[in-house]
């Protein structure tokens, strides 16, 4: 047959005995547990769910496997390596450019010349190299027939990059599962015999079709037993390493693990429990071309010793990890009706206390600091809560690389040294940066294991006290009244290779994981080591752990209570991935999981870049691809429209709230380029109000109808994208680039004083809260938070990320900020921090928060700043002031309830019929005629009339002539009461 190939070894490993049963030397395994999620299989003709469950891997007995020594750490490892010249052809196995895509298909972009030959290569002892005969030190040398019509359709769908490949056939009758535990290579002859070309092969194709699997994995508990459950296909043998505690130096039980289709398993005594774990894997490893003894942590550890060197036998059901009252919590949580109803306030857990001296000492940076009721950042909460804020998001709280668990292991900086510098000095920088590795500051975008609380968080990182003072925390922000978002990290890992203390998934099935590039190496487009959502056991993983977050779905009768996701890089992931995620979350059940999962929000970053940009890898989650899912995604327009420029541009260029063209900064010299800038900024900060929506129709700035699709960017891609309130996050400021005070005293002219200063950063915020979609704001954007102009404070310690929450500063001028990522624009920054002039006060910083409670007060005292529907949107929301010849730096927004005698608009507000929002970015005070609404009988939000802010005060409105006075760079909130 075509496809027919021939055996061209002596080697017996094809021919080896029938597998083995599932283990039973420890026991009976208990049975699974109730399932949380059906996965779907990968698309096949043949039936891989059949053989999921059914077919068993054939053992290699008659191999012997070289052992090593054992290896704790390596600097070294081929995601970090450049990849070799393409001339180099003696070191053609460093590359694994061709792919293995089904049981019986290679793909491989190698041209076979006339009657040239093509052959897999397998050796169990990884002996593999090149020489002047070809490819030596195989077991078995395979020949491939190519296939004329190309790679399956299924096989494009799920790598969309090899397109274009060629493929090669195994013959089906061949069981390839030994196979898949070797080193591998393909090479192609020319008709002399002749080695052309070789390479290694990437494996995750054939992987996801042999051995997808739905069933236990991690440690499971029962009344008298753990089980252990790893997926390690590749692996050749796997042994646990049992201790007694996690600083023991030997183990006191070695066992060996049993496979069963790519599964290891065994089960132990109940007295595992509370001790500590470590799988041995030894397994090929395509960066050292080597099998490797490699140790590492379970993937679905729950809990660990400091600093993640041992997994924990921890049953999180268990009655003395709940806090007291923690079964009864669930139904203390504050109703969130709609998501169009949550604000997110995004917060550092260091950062929210490290600083406050109302928190004892020894709870200053971690979990129980949002215990202490009567600290100064928990009073801060409540005031938030009880103005509208529903949700924290909490940057990463998994377990992650770069601050050591142990806190007598810190080298920190005595802030009094610090306090004596000049506020523009680099001496501070130079201190904090010294020690930057080593203190207990890292915002944690590091990650080693998804499932764990990060251990420096906790008074004790080793044992339960982790898990226990997270729920405590989680608890305690819900009796505030405010609901818990999770930032989570499964865009990268930190680790990767076979020796890196911080690696574990790529040395349990090295190369599946981590997203390789056509070469075979580890593509690092997010950071460092991107993982592979498009891979089966990858989206598992990450489901898995969602789950694990959001309910405790082993033990029913107590509750995990995470009612939110935010996805860093979230457009790395597979849109597939994401819907899989919402399903599987929604339906989750008060009465069956404990959890009402249709309640939780997911969002996160649609940025399109790197591999993944265009659906390089199949459809990403990224913004133009998530409308109609319900998934938030961030609005990136509206911040650089309000701010100017983006965080990648000129520092300097002004926007909407700024400066631009009203109040030059000297930055740009052309006038009408300014005139014009400052328009279209208008028009994109007006569709982000519309929350975003593709659909919304206004006029814009040329005086065309237009929907917000059809609005563009500078570099022409559309500033609309969503399709329902809920899929746009609107934002200004996050923990990313500098704080929006920061942003404003950098861009706006020297010359202005620190009370416009101050009034630019409320308008600015202003602008998000009365947003439609859902406003997110930074923590310190209500009181003035400026990291001393500091454009990525991740590692810059607590000294530039202090948080002051009794507001006696705002950590304005505390030196130069870190030389690496701000030593270019020093000379822009310089004469900013010596000048004392930009130092907000007290009052300052008081005025500020008042404010920014106010405006979320205003969200909501009506249902109309948070329409559910795009339909509600477009029917009551309304843009004045548009066109060729509307006033410069001015919004007007109106926003109609129903009423008698105007058919088909319900009536969702019982006291405001009618609302305007005016938004004056100018420097001076404005009029505006509006005949379209005069005779309404507006007047000022109570909230304003009340306000301290004397300048809001001022704001009028006459109804005879339909004008509004506005004072310089104010928001102002006009409101219709409803006659009754």
């Amino acid at each position: 047959m075509w496809w027919a190939m021939s055996l061209l070894s002596s080697s017996p490993l094809l021919h080896i005995p029938s597998s083995t049963p599932p283990p039973t030397s420890r026991g009976s395994f208990p049975p699974p547990p109730r399932p949380t999620i059906s996965y779907p299989p990968p698309s096949s003709s043949s039936s891989p769910e059949r053989r999921r469950f059914i077919s068993k891997v054939k053992p290699l007995h008659s191999l012997t496997f070289p052992t090593h020594p054992i290896r704790c750490c390596s600097t070294s490892s081929m995601s970090s390596q450049a990849s070799p010249s393409t001339s180099q052809v003696q070191d053609c196995l460093l590359y694994s450019r061709a792919y293995w895509v089904t049981e019986s298909v290679i793909a491989w972009n190698v041209d076979v010349l006339g009657n040239g030959s093509c052959y897999l290569f397998a050796s169990k002892g990884a002996a593999l190299s090149f020489s002047d005969d070809g490819i030596q030190g195989q077991d078995v040398k395979i020949k491939l027939e190519e296939d004329n019509y190309g790679l399956p359709a299924k096989v494009i769908e799920k790598f969309p990059h090899i397109r274009d490949y060629r493929a090669f056939r195994l013959r089906p009758s061949l069981d390839v599962k030994p196979l898949l535990k070797c080193q591998l290579a393909v090479a192609t002859f020319n008709s002399d015999g002749n080695c052309s070309d070789a390479t290694g092969l990437q494996l995750p194709g054939v992987l996801d079709e042999l051995f997808s699997y739905s069933g236990p994995l991690g440690a499971l508990y029962s009344n008298e037993a753990v089980s252990l459950f790893l997926w390690a296909p590749t692996a050749q043998e796997v042994q646990v390493c049992i201790y007694r505690d996690g600083s023991a130096d030997n183990p006191q039980e070695i066992i060996r693990l049993e496979e069963y289709n790519g599964v290891w398993s065994t089960k132990g005594p109940k007295g595992w429990e509370g001790c500590y774990y470590v799988y041995e894997v030894s397994v090929y490893h395509p960066s050292t071309q080597k099998i490797e003894k490699c140790y590492a942590n379970d993937p679905y550890a729950r809990g660990l010793s400091s600093d993640a060197q041992r997994t924990l036998f921890v049953n999180l059901g268990s009655d003395t990890l709940k806090p007291e009252g923690w079964d009864k919590l669930a139904h203390q949580k504050p109703d969130v009706l709609s998501f169009s109803d949550i604000s997110i306030y995004e917060l550092h857990i260091r950062d929210f206390s490290a600083s406050d001296h109302t928190v004892e000492p020894k709870s200053r940076g971690g979990y129980l600091a949002f215990t202490l009721q009567d600290s100064a950042g928990v009073h801060h909460l409540k005031k938030l809560s009880n103005a509208g804020i529903s949700h924290i998001h909490l940057l990463p709280t998994f377990q992650f690389a770069g601050v050591d668990d142990k806190k007598e292991n810190w080298n920190c900086v005595d802030g009094e040294t610090l306090k004596k510098f000049p506020p523009d000095s680099a001496q501070q920088q130079a201190l904090i940066t010294a020690v930057q590795n080593d203190d207990g500051y890292n915002w944690g975008y590091n990650p080693v294991l998804w499932g764990v609380p990060k251990g420096s968080y906790a008074s004790n990182p080793n044992g339960s006290c982790r898990i226990i003072e997270f729920r405590k925390m989680v608890q305690a922000l819900n009796h505030i009244g405010l609901r818990v978002v999770l930032d989570v990290v499964y865009n990268h890992l930190h680790g990767s290779g076979p020796f890196d203390e911080n690696s574990v998934l790529d040395k349990i099935v090295p190369g599946y994981y981590l997203r390789r590039n056509t070469d075979g190496f580890i593509e690092n487009s997010t950071c460092v080591n991107n993982t592979a959502s498009e891979h089966f056991m990858v989206e598992r993983l990450i489901i898995d752990d969602l789950l694990h977050w959001t309910v405790d779905y082993k033990s029913y009768d107590f509750f995990v209570q995470v009612d939110g996701f935010r996805f860093d890089l979230m457009g790395h992931l597979m849109k597939r991935t994401m819907m899989r995620t919402k399903d599987v979350l929604s339906s989750l059940t008060t009465e069956q999981d404990g959890v009402d999962g249709s309640s939780v929000y997911l969002y996160g970053e649609g940025w399109d870049f790197g591999e993944v940009a265009k659906n390089g890898r199949g459809v990403n989650a990224s913004q133009f691809n998530l409308p109609g899912t319900g998934i938030g995604s961030f609005n990136d327009r509206i911040r650089d429209a309000i701010l100017g420029g983006s965080p990648f541009g000129h520092p300097l260029q002004q926007g909407f709230v700024n400066g631009l063209f009203l109040q030059p900064n000297g930055h740009n010299q052309d006038t009408a380029t300014e005139r014009l800038m400052l328009a279209v900024s208008k028009d994109h900060i007006q569709v982000g109000m519309a929350a975003n929506l593709r659909d919304f129709v206004l006029t814009d700035c040329e005086g065309k109808e237009v929907k917000g699709s059809e609005v563009l960017t500078h570099d022409g891609v559309p500033v609309a994208y969503a399709s329902c309130p809920t899929e746009t996050v609107n934002y200004v400021s996050a923990h990313d680039n500098e704080t929006l005070f920061d942003i404003v005293s950098l861009k706006t002219p020297i010359g202005i004083s620190v009370d416009e200063r101050c009034r630019i950063n409320h308008l600015a915020t202003s602008i998000i809260a009365l947003s439609q979609g859902i406003p997110f704001f930074h923590s310190g954007d209500e009181m003035l938070r400026s990291k001393s102009l500091d454009r990525d404070s991740y590692n810059s310690g607590d000294w530039f990320n202090r948080l002051d929450l009794t507001f006696s500063s705002n950590n304005w001028g505390v030196g130069l900020p870190p030389e690496e990522k701000n030593g270019k624009n020093w000379p822009l920054i310089q004469p900013r921090l010596a000048d004392p002039s930009f130092k907000p006060q007290k009052s300052h910083i008081l005025a500020a928060v008042e404010n920014f409670s106010n405006l979320l007060l205003i969200r909501y005292s009506s249902p109309l700043f948070r329409l559910k529907t795009a339909n509600a949107i477009q029917e009551r929301v309304r843009f004045h002031n548009t066109g060729s010849s509307s006033v410069p730096g001015v919004i007007v927004m109106s926003i109609e309830d129903g009423h008698d005698g105007l058919p088909g608009l319900s009536q969702l507000d019982p006291i405001y019929s009618y609302v305007v929002v005016i938004i004056n970015s100018c420097p001076s005070e404005i009029s505006f005629l509006s005949p379209g609404l005069r005779a309404r009988t507006l007047q000022l939000h109570p909230i304003q009339l009340t306000s301290t802010d004397y300048a809001v005060k001022d704001s009028t409105y006459e109804t005879s002539t339909g004008c509004f006075n506005v004072p310089a760079r104010t928001t102002s909130v006009f409101v219709e009461l409803r006659k009754i």
